[in-house]
């Protein structure tokens, strides 16, 4: 605030333009990039043209956050809290950034998950101003004229998807662009990529999501959804001109795509270009770094545990592929350490030769030699597994019965809940502590409040949020201009978030490190990808510096 006992006589400064009204100043304040709201100081706001535009008063920084949180605080629902946010975002960034950064454990659920899933089925009905490019159906054969609508010219990250399949709410078209709107955020707060070089992309080729269809307020193409030559080709010209545009070590994150597209769409680009899938690599690897952070309470060795999936969907898949690489790297054969893995779909558990049929290329290579087994409760008792995640999206899939068999065969059961939003979590933290006792070593994907113990003792859930992982990784994969991802990047991040686990962590029942600390967090993953880039020759940055964290 102003010191209002010092005299500001001598710092008035007169403009050249004689306050004629400064068309540079007023876009300066319009534009979220560089507007620092009542934060101008007088000669700013001369100098600008700007003066005369805003309330005398001069607020720091610090004060606007205050300010900021303090109408945060006042609004009645989660809802408006992320609508009063992603206004702000549009006004001015740098505030934006601070005030997240400053509550980061309490704001992220409101940015991101679980929130950002009911923002995006609203998205619609609170829409006020776009963000990031959407390119539709209709706009094949001229996607390179839409980047260039786009003002920023050196684009470091874009996040894209095509709304298919957002968190665990199905296909929401459109209105998914919150989704890569709300990641790119997190690769700012999370890890100091500047928003500037992010991009947010939706690819819109329809919905089968009749209620959106039908929807006066849908802003998407309304048509059936695109699944044939046309969307192939329309993703691969994305791809394509995106790379020649902003350059081939461009991050291209691939963001809430269905299933089917999901894994060939990966396995189809991961070799042309510097490319992601978070909800498979990076849901893979924070759930990794959980189970090696569980093996320290539970004295066992990764290798001696057996893992049962709800769920066998990318996230699935991808968790047990990437188990399945940290397995062989302890000594097992590829063969075993596969044994080591279960999947149950909505079929049952998936075995060779299953009756109802339903194995597929990626879940093949998970089908065991094992009789028929319908039900997630019966596969408990027969499989008798040390951790049981969940990742299918069906709220209380993880009943009391199954808990507590859980509890009778292992001493400390890991159970990692990790479907998105909350309302579609296997079960809670606290059903989890009761039904095993307090035996249990439990993560989920949404956050869940901390629990008492009858001693006194608080217990924090432990958060298996992807941006644990993604922020970190994008940092490292820019930072050595990585020309591609191959998955050992996604082995390298899980061991080294799980490696900052603390004692004092453990002691409070965490199996991450606190959200306070991701900034910290994300700059070491980042470290670790650019070595990692540089020993496995996919980084263009050269020379390799001397000192990785200078980079």
């Amino acid at each position: 605030i102003m010191d209002l006992k010092k005299s500001v006589r001598d710092e008035w400064i007169f403009h050249p333009s004689g306050f004629e009204g400064s068309r540079k100043g007023v876009d300066i304040i319009r534009n979220p990039k560089f507007n620092k709201g009542m934060a101008f100081n007088l000669k700013e706001r001369q100098l600008l043209g700007i003066h005369g535009l805003l309330p005398p008063s001069i607020l720091s920084q610090d004060i606007q956050v205050k300010r900021v949180k303090n109408s945060i605080n006042m609004k009645p629902n989660d809802l408006e809290k992320y609508i009063y946010l992603m206004g702000l975002q549009d006004r001015n960034e740098k505030l934006f950034y601070r005030v997240v950064a400053d509550y980061l454990e309490e704001l992220m659920p409101i940015i991101y998950t679980p929130v950002v899933g009911l923002a995006c089925q609203k998205y619609g009905h609170i829409f006020r101003r776009p963000r990031g490019l959407f390119i539709s159906l209709h706009d094949k054969g001229n996607v390179k004229s839409i980047l260039k609508s786009w003002p920023e010219i050196d684009v470091k990250a874009i996040v894209f998807t095509d709304g298919e399949r957002i968190l665990g709410l199905g296909d929401l078209g459109c209105y998914g662009m919150g989704i890569p709107v709300g990641k790119l955020s997190l690769y700012t707060a999370c890890a100091g990529v500047k928003p500037s070089h992010c991009l947010p992309v939706m690819i819109d080729v329809g919905t089968n999501n009749k209620t959106l269809l039908d929807d006066p307020f849908y802003i998407g193409i309304r048509r059936p959804r695109e699944s044939g030559p046309a969307y192939d080709d329309l993703i691969a010209e994305f791809m394509e001109a995106a790379a020649e545009r902003y350059g081939e070590t461009t991050l291209m994150q691939f963001e809430d795509f269905g299933n089917r597209n999901a894994f060939r769409l990966l396995d189809k680009f991961r070799n042309q270009y510097c490319t992601f899938n978070d909800d498979i690599q990076g849901t893979a690897a924070v759930t990794l770094a959980g189970l090696i952070t569980a093996t320290k309470l539970t004295k066992k060795r990764l290798s001696d545990n057996v893992f049962l999936f709800q769920g066998a969907g990318e996230a699935a898949i991808g968790i047990a592929s990437l188990i399945v690489n940290a397995l062989t790297e302890e000594g097992l054969a590829e063969s075993e350490a596969r044994k080591k893995i279960w999947l149950v779909d909505s079929k049952g558990l998936v075995v060779k030769n299953r009756p109802e049929g339903a194995i597929n290329e990626h879940k093949e290579p998970f089908a065991h030699d094992h009789k028929s087994i319908q039900t997630l409760a019966e596969v408990v008792k027969v499989i008798k597994p040390t951790a049981i995640i969940g990742v299918a999206a069906i709220s209380r899939a993880f009943t009391k019965e199954i808990i507590e068999d859980m509890a009778k065969t292992n001493e400390k059961p890991i159970i990692f809940a990790l479907s998105n939003p909350t309302a579609k979590s296997e079960c809670t933290f606290e059903e989890a502590y009761n039904y095993t006792n307090g035996k249990c070593i439990f993560a989920s994907g949404s956050p869940f409040p901390p629990i008492t113990t009858k001693s006194g003792k608080k217990l924090v859930p432990g958060q298996g949020n992807n941006a644990y992982i993604f922020p970190g990784v994008a940092l490292g994969v820019i930072a050595a201009a990585s020309k591609t991802i191959p998955e050992s990047t996604f082995l390298v991040a899980a061991k080294s978030l799980a490696a900052q686990v603390t004692n004092d962590d453990l002691s409070e029942g965490r199996v991450y490190p606190p959200l306070t600390d991701i900034r910290k967090v994300s700059r070491k993953i980042a470290i670790d990808v650019v070595d990692h880039s540089y020993d496995i020759n996919v980084a263009a940055r050269l020379p390799r510096p001397k000192d990785t964290a200078e980079l």
